[in-house]
């Protein structure tokens, strides 16, 4: 009678280093990808909260014929709060700048988004 052999239900160490080795391969072409798409995002998402911003200043000074430069003035408009801008981490990520008949709306820049010229939007009563 022949004596059995024990089957092994490990990993050999050859096997785990192939894997490693793919997975950091991966690592190497994807990562900058995903890290590059989360700043666009951003980016995007605080212009997008701009503009949204800035639509609001023009209706509000179309009614009274003046701009109002106080960021917190537009928290109803929007939905009882002012977007959070994901550049800079907080609701008062954004300047408006006015004149008597023209006015700027423009997100802050952040240390979240990378290096990046947010769009100003240009208003005019």
């Amino acid at each position: 009678m022949r004596p059995s052999l024990k089957l092994s239900k490990a990993f050999t160490l050859i096997e785990l280093l192939v894997v490693v080795l793919i997975l950091g391969i991966l690592s190497y072409f994807v990562l900058p990808a995903y890290i590059t798409s989360v700043l666009y995002t951003r980016q995007s998402t605080a212009n997008s909260n701009a503009r949204a911003l800035a639509a609001q200043v023009q209706a509000r000074a179309v009614g009274v014929n003046a701009y109002n430069t106080t960021l917190a003035a537009y928290a109803v408009d929007l939905g009882g709060s002012i977007p959070l801008n994901p550049c800079t981490g907080t609701t008062t990520g954004y300047t408006i700048t006015a004149t008597t008949i023209n006015a700027s709306v423009v997100a802050t820049t952040g240390t979240n988004c990378g290096t990046w010229t947010p769009i100003t939007y240009n208003l005019t009563l």
